[in-house]
């Protein structure tokens, strides 16, 4: 059986958050190879990308926005040496919940996206608490 450290967690956290950034790219790419894509004026074609394109779009942006917030806690989370159960369900929930915030984005389940923004948002918040209460001695 595989056994990662709990800083090998973290880290690796960090790595699928950031490609989990880059994959509803791959829906907008699609999406302006659908509608003729304009080398010239690529954010000028917006408007024309069909619903789920501008939707993955959204997801693609609002990724990095949470992006820098979690790597951040999960850094913190590895220079305090986090090692609870509860700080790697945190980490690797993230992960889950944002790769579900996307496809619940895309394909238009407000409902969905909303509880994995609030999930991932509560994770990010959980590896804060955690590392700043050690480090104060809560």
């Amino acid at each position: 059986m595989l056994e990662l450290s709990p800083s090998t967690i973290f880290l690796d956290c960090i790595a699928l958050a950031a490609l989990l950034v880059y994959a509803p790219f791959l829906v907008v790419a699609y999406g302006r190879v659908k509608v003729g894509y304009d080398l010239g004026a690529p954010r000028a074609l917006f408007e024309k990308l069909p619903n789920y394109a501008k939707r993955a779009s959204w997801a693609h942006q609002n990724s990095f926005e949470t992006f820098i917030l979690f790597a951040t806690a999960s850094i913190m989370a590895y220079l305090t040496e986090q090692d609870s159960v509860l700080a790697i369900i945190a980490a690797l929930t993230f992960v889950v919940g944002r790769f579900f915030y996307s496809i619940f984005y895309i394909f238009d389940v407000p409902i969905g996206r909303s509880l994995m923004f609030a999930i991932s948002s509560s994770c990010t918040a959980i590896l804060f608490i955690l590392s700043l209460s050690s480090v104060n001695n809560f």
